[in-house]
């Protein structure tokens, strides 16, 4: 496989030759950033960890050169970050034993750039899911503000439709990050238990010590997001799952061309706000 960019970087941590790598995948997580994978679509990894006939492929999107950093890597320069961000990367790859870890090594303002997402990142995903054929994405949800995460999933739903119907994912989730998705309508979240193997969780999230360290406490919220979201789900039953990702599903979106992505994810928020208003109009009278 050829990158466009020359600080692209492939891993298969089992050894398996391309593209038998790729495609054995089931279950693939696009992501903007090193770290995202593990924190926003854990389901994937799990689903695979240890199985024979279900493989998790990862794919980061940028570099990672512009991550805040404070205490031991307040001094470390952008380039030593994307040296180290990667390492990091491909150890969670390893210990989470997916079928292949690709980083695509992109700046931000790159992806960022309607144009050089359109010329550049589009074609390469296109291409890896070509051979991968995976039956579920799971990427960022498009009402998540983090600019760099809707940077990379409009140019994904862009790929994903200018393959044929039959290279499509079964399922297209668009997982919390920069945004829970706890407003969303019950009836509306796709709700994806991820108890039953926390210190793979931990394992996975400890690595990523040049964020931790660096300033930000993800793995602590990360945990405390999916305990939360298990536990508040519903206010008149007892948990169904230790820890529960909530996702939205975007698989509408590569069944008709034409729906909009602005009126798709508007159109959850406009559910939300009626949802609301119902509530108090109840009480209200």
């Amino acid at each position: 496989m050829k990158f466009s960019n020359p600080h692209a970087d492939l891993l298969i941590p089992d050894g398996t030759p391309l593209p038998q790598a790729l495609e054995r995948t089931t279950h693939m997580g696009i992501g903007a950033h090193q770290d995202d994978l593990e924190f926003m679509c854990f389901h994937g990894i799990l689903e695979c960890h240890q199985k024979t006939d279900r493989w998790f492929a990862g794919v980061t999107v940028t570099s990672g050169s512009g991550s805040s950093r404070t205490g031991p890597y307040r001094e470390v320069s952008d380039q030593k970050l994307v040296e180290i961000r990667r390492e990091e990367q491909r150890r969670a790859a390893v210990i989470g034993e997916y079928g292949a870890m690709i980083q695509l090594g992109y700046d931000s303002a790159t992806i960022k750039d309607p144009l050089g997402a359109r010329t550049r990142l589009v074609p390469e995903l296109v291409e890896i899911i070509r051979i991968a054929r995976p039956r579920v994405i799971y990427t960022h949800n498009p009402a998540d503000k983090h600019p760099s995460h809707i940077a990379v999933v409009l140019p994904l739903i862009e790929a994903l439709r200018r393959l044929p119907q039959e290279m499509r994912p079964e399922k297209l989730y668009g997982c919390e990050g920069w945004r829970n998705l706890d407003w969303m309508p019950d009836t509306e979240k796709v709700v994806l238990n991820v108890g039953g193997n926390e210190p793979l969780l931990r394992r996975l999230m400890s690595v990523f010590d040049s964020q931790i360290a660096g300033g930000k406490h993800y793995d602590l919220a990360t945990l405390g997001r999916k305990q939360a979201n298990a536990t508040y789900f519903q206010s008149h039953a007892s948990d169904q799952a230790a820890l529960a990702e909530f996702a939205m599903d975007l698989t509408p979106l590569l069944r008709d061309d034409t729906l909009s992505v602005e009126d798709f994810t508007l159109g959850f928020i406009d559910r939300f706000r009626n949802d609301v208003l119902q509530t108090l109009r109840k009480q209200t009278g």
